[in-house]
């Protein structure tokens, strides 16, 4: 089973998160799903988002527009400069580069060995260099690699459409984790789990663009259910990496939300879906801790 729907929401090599370029779903009306958080002075809006879509999907609606017209701010995952994405990929290297590792072919099982080979042909680099990086720091250049071969497009995705919307509105723009921050969160992964992020990334596109369309149409129907079982079910299996990627992230960002309630204003907190469903979701862990949050799309 692929990993993609794992970690379609986090990071991607070379400045974007990538999503499988596929037909978008026919809809009758676009509703993913929006809560709310508010007291006399503050309101939060968490929007949970797909941060690269399909040519032609339509995901906004006049609810979603009234709350991101009235929020101040905008609060993403991390603020990636797509005009740069050299300095994304700085920050991965700071991370990524260990002496004396063994060769890349030797961290994958036999049966995912044919597709590595492949991915690092379709690459055009040189084996030599993926044979230096960290697993996790190889899978994602193979990851952006293996996208870049299905035509993927960054900058396609909500947080780019909102990101252009607020900056040219004179808005704040702000982010949760730096992209330092990010990568270090695979950084710290047992080599274990690292290869079974680098295995999942060599699965087969096809069925990595099925899952993404089960993905995406749970997510533009505001399906809660349906965006937890298709981002978060495969990660129960695997407790390092739900903790490590989802639930001390959520923790982290519940954090924020409670604090950021002691400032008046109004904010558009914009994250992957998959953060905001499920039992671990920031949703959750605030409605444990006493705050109310009421869904309003």
């Amino acid at each position: 089973m692929s990993l993609f729907k794992r970690f379609e929401r986090k990071l991607a090599w070379a400045g974007a998160v990538a999503a499988i370029a596929c037909a978008a779903p026919a809809v009758a009306e676009s509703k993913p799903a929006m809560w709310k958080v508010a007291d006399a002075d503050t309101t939060i809006y968490l929007f949970g988002t797909i941060h690269l879509l399909p040519d032609g999907t339509q995901w906004r609606s006049p609810a979603f527009d009234a709350a991101a017209t009235a929020s101040d701010t905008l609060v993403i995952e991390t603020v990636i400069d797509e005009t740069n994405p050299a300095a994304t990929v700085g920050e991965m290297f700071k991370l990524a580069v260990s002496p004396g590792l063994p060769p890349l072919a030797d961290r994958v099982d036999a049966a995912h060995k044919d597709a590595l080979s492949k991915a690092i042909a379709k690459s055009g680099l040189p084996a030599p260099i993926f044979d230096k990086l960290e697993t996790w720091a190889a899978a994602f250049m193979l990851l952006g690699v293996q996208f870049k071969d299905l035509g993927l497009q960054p900058g396609s995705g909500v947080e780019s459409a909102l990101k252009k919307q607020f900056s040219e509105g004179g808005k704040t723009v702000g982010q949760l984790e730096t992209n330092a921050e990010q990568f270090g969160y695979f950084d710290t992964l047992s080599e274990a789990a690292q290869r079974k992020f680098l295995e999942g990334v060599l699965d087969d596109p096809a069925a990595m663009k099925k899952e993404f369309g089960g993905m995406l149409d749970a997510w533009i129907k505001g399906d809660v259910a349906g965006i937890a079982k298709s981002f978060n079910v495969e990660l129960d299996e695997a407790p390092e990496l739900m903790d490590a990627l989802i639930r001390k992230r959520n923790l982290n960002w519940t954090a924020w939300v409670k604090q950021r309630m002691d400032q008046p204003g109004t904010v558009m907190v914009a994250v992957g879906a998959g953060h905001l469903a499920g039992d671990h979701s920031v949703v959750s862990m605030l409605e444990k801790q006493g705050v109310k949050v009421t869904r309003v799309q």
